[in-house]
């Protein structure tokens, strides 16, 4: 199943693989802030997803400045932070906070990691609690420029889309923060290696088994591959050139793409933003 932030419309959607798509929680155009199950909740511009083993969804909820669980029922519970309250507080359940958190992942272990947007920062949540739906909140890493897209691999290691510096950063569990591509110096869709590669607002994030990670290169509307030796290739789109085709390779047209995921086989799946796709 593909789960879908439908941002401007409040809710969380669910895909089948018959391409089926209903509402899991929210209220359709009713931003708020409610608990609940299915549209007795309220979401104010859901953004990062993540799902666990146990098809527990993990939202983003970037304008309550909150994040939620939607579990196998459709019941919303918050994990962390307090509806309404901007800040940049560690802390265990409403006491901490965060500032328009957009980027959402989950590693093996059920932390989740966080872009917190406004803060420029990245901060890591441990579940805790019976039915583990507290969150301990730290701050893993920051020092970034409106971080977005964020993803993580096997071994722990946090990827993230750096869009105000056109980078991808890589981040270890101790906090240290490598860049993987690109330059802040250099916006462009040029392909090449580590700094010799551009991005123009580089946003959603997906890592595959073997580390590659997609990215959904944004004001270029392209997607984008990164391998794990920092080697950059284009996949799909056209650098600068907004449309809506299918097609293999640079004949597809995208429109401000942002999410990205991938599954066991290797195919990405793309929220083409703007075409509403």
């Amino acid at each position: 199943n593909i789960y879908v932030s439908d941002t401007l419309d409040d809710t969380v959607r669910k895909i089948d693989t018959s391409g089926n798509v209903t509402t899991l929680a929210g209220a359709s155009e009713t931003p708020g802030f409610g608990e609940g199950t299915g549209a007795a909740a309220q979401f104010n511009r859901p953004y990062g997803l993540a799902v666990d083993a146990n098809k527990n969804v993990y939202v983003a909820d970037s304008s309550n400045a909150t994040i939620r669980r939607i579990d196998p029922n459709g019941f919303v519970k918050t994990v962390a932070g307090s509806a309404g309250v901007s800040g940049s507080l560690d802390g265990t359940g409403s006491a901490a906070s965060f500032n328009l958190p957009t980027g959402l992942a989950l590693d093996s272990a059920n932390n989740l990691y966080v872009a917190d947007s406004n803060n420029s920062a990245i901060r890591k949540i441990t579940l805790t609690g019976s039915d583990g739906s507290i969150g301990v909140v730290t701050t893993l890493a920051a020092g970034f420029n409106n971080p977005n897209g964020i993803a993580v691999d096997s071994a722990g290691t946090v990827y993230l889309a750096d869009t105000g510096n056109n980078v991808i950063r890589k981040i270890t569990q101790s906090g240290v923060v490598t860049t993987l591509a690109g330059s802040p110096a250099n916006p462009s869709s040029v392909d090449g290696t580590g700094a010799d590669a551009g991005f123009s607002g580089p946003t959603g994030l997906a890592v595959d088994a073997d580390r590659n990670v997609y990215v959904t290169d944004s004001n270029n509307q392209l997607i984008r591959r990164i391998t794990p030796g920092g080697v950059v290739t284009t996949l799909a789109g056209a650098a600068g050139i907004i449309g809506y085709a299918s097609g293999t390779g640079s004949d597809a047209r995208f429109n401000n793409p942002n999410g990205i995921a991938v599954d066991s086989s290797g195919n990405l799946y793309v929220a083409d933003t703007l075409n509403n796709t």
